[in-house]
């Protein structure tokens, strides 16, 4: 009763607009899509649409199709995908999305021995700064999603496999750079630069200026690492990054780390997954190897 093309007429019909343009996407006459969805709405009981002049408006049971059909139609592609890369001999393809600026750097690290050791898995990252990571994976545009703030939803898995301290990065001449830990006020007269991500989503803020009732005396956002790091150098600001990437910098940058609070501030990098999708084994064996320290970014690592 119900079929695929059912599903995507639906979805098509609300991306375009009009039965018209849905039918030119989908590659069939308009007469033959209307006498189909005509067809399930007698099979069904219920109308799908409402025309409301030329325009259709979705009913409640079209809302519903539409919701099925942005879940569903996804996962079909992909099976279909992987059947093909089976039938030709491919063992399959693995998408990462980022969540994460500076997680980038460690990922390449992580990338270059997994490709070896699975040489015939293809491996496809995403690297959108204001990426919605969650929506990602449950649309099966990703298959793996690196993040430092992970977000527990059913149906969803994330592991935690790199261990890291946050921390401020001043000009090696800076006034701060000489003391064992920085308090939140002394940042009330410090320009303080960041990757251009949401303030409730940044550590330093969230756990650190926020709870003590600070802002800094300027924020400015810059989406490059480098560009960010030869801003710090030049005293134009202080940042807040991982340990390990600012020591990664700190002796072509003049730059260094400073502990923020007596404390720190420790974070994970987490890697999520469908639950569903738990059981592939080169997913496993990815997530395994990020799982292995890096040997330059051991030292970085929180004691």
């Amino acid at each position: 009763m119900l079929e695929r093309i059912h599903l995507a007429v639906v979805l098509e019909v609300e991306k375009q607009g009009s039965l018209t343009g849905a039918a030119n996407v989908l590659h069939v006459t308009q007469s033959a899509l209307s006498h189909s969805m005509k067809k399930l709405e007698q099979q069904l009981g219920t109308d799908i649409w409402v025309r409301e002049g030329r325009a259709l408006r979705l009913t409640q049971a079209g809302q519903y199709l539409l919701a099925v059909a942005n879940r569903v139609l996804p996962q079909l592609t992909l099976a279909e995908e992987r059947l093909r890369q089976f039938s030709q001999g491919e063992r399959g393809a693995l998408r990462i999305g980022m969540e994460c600026h500076p997680c980038y750097q460690w990922l390449l690290k992580v990338v270059s021995p997994y490709l070896t050791a699975w040489p015939d898995v293809d491996v496809d990252v995403k690297q959108k700064f204001q990426f919605g990571g969650i929506g990602a994976l449950f649309a099966y545009e990703i298959d793996l999603l690196v993040t430092p703030d992970p977000l527990y939803k059913p149906g969803l898995h994330f592991e935690p496999v790199f261990d890291y301290e946050q921390v401020l990065v001043v000009p090696r001449k800076h006034a701060l750079a000489k003391v064992k830990h920085v308090e939140p006020e002394q940042l009330m007269s410090e320009v303080l630069i960041t990757y251009p991500v949401a303030t409730d989503r940044l550590d330093i803020y969230n756990q650190f200026l926020l709870p003590a009732g600070i802002t800094p005396r300027r924020h400015k956002t810059i989406e490059t690492t480098d560009i960010m790091l030869q801003m710090v150098a030049s005293g134009r600001g202080v940042a807040a990054l991982p340990r390990w990437l600012v020591q990664e910098y700190a002796s072509k940058m003049d730059v260094v780390p400073v502990r923020l609070g007596p404390d720190g501030i420790a974070k994970q990098i987490f890697l999520g997954a469908r639950e569903a999708d738990l059981d592939t084994d080169y997913l496993q064996a990815f997530i395994a190897q990020a799982r292995e320290p890096v040997a330059s970014f051991a030292k970085g690592k929180k004691s």
